[in-house]
């Protein structure tokens, strides 16, 4: 696997000024105002007002700068001690600070799968991850899945949201907006539907922002739920 982070480092330049971190936080801020459609070493070396020679002795390529702001990113994620929290509230503050991260940054859900996560924040969110499931009793290969399970929940409904999120900014209306012109656009359409068409007004009361946080946490605490009966002696 050719990565970032199984290459050796070079020996930096007496001369070097630019250093990796420099590079990690102006690709990050990037990313975030303009999305990976506006990441271009060119550009980024403007940005650093370094030439492009500096930066290729830092990067390589592109991946490179995927790689080292990805592992930025998880190291924003919070998993604490199980020791301290117990397992299920750690399993909790982890999923919801992982999908705040997701969130934070509107570009990762177009590379989270793209490489494979090998750099130190990745591994010690992972390693600190998997002691919660091990501490709530799971075994084996369960503790995997355990945490798999979790993982996917908050990906999967974190890179909707935030897929979702981006198409909004693009229209250049407020999320508010769109949603209330889908919701008037779906109103007739399901009205022959009654269980859908409840639905949909259920959704006409509550803000966005609400809708999400709520369905978010009930399926998440659904989903623990489940895990936790999985350790029920009488199962």
């Amino acid at each position: 696997m050719d990565s970032i982070w199984t290459r050796q480092r070079p020996a930096a330049s007496a001369r070097e000024t630019l250093s990796r971190e420099q590079i990690v936080k102006t690709t990050m801020e990037l990313l975030d105002t303009e999305g990976l459609a506006g990441l271009s070493m060119r550009k980024l070396a403007a940005r650093l007002d370094s030439g492009a020679t500096s930066l290729y002795w830092h990067v390589q390529t592109k991946d490179d700068l995927i790689d080292l702001v990805v592992d930025e990113a998880y190291g924003e994620v919070d998993v604490p001690d199980a020791e301290l929290a117990g397992w299920r509230a750690g399993a909790l503050l982890f999923a919801h600070s992982l999908r705040a991260v997701v969130l934070r940054h509107g570009w990762l859900p177009e590379v989270i799968y793209l490489r494979p996560s090998v750099g130190p924040n990745a591994i010690s969110m992972g390693g600190r991850g998997l002691k919660l499931f091990a501490a709530a009793g799971f075994t084996g290969r369960d503790i995997d899945y355990a945490m798999s399970a979790v993982l996917s929940f908050v990906l999967g409904t974190a890179n909707s949201q935030a897929a979702w999120e981006a198409s909004v900014r693009r229209s250049g209306r407020s999320l508010e907006q769109m949603n209330s012109e889908i919701l008037a656009g779906v109103d007739q359409i399901t009205a022959a539907e009654p269980m859908m068409h409840e639905s949909i007004q259920r959704r006409r009361v509550v803000s966005m922002d609400q809708l999400q946080n709520e369905s978010f946490a009930f399926g998440l605490d659904s989903l623990l739920d489940g895990l936790e009966k999985r350790l029920s002696p009488d199962r």
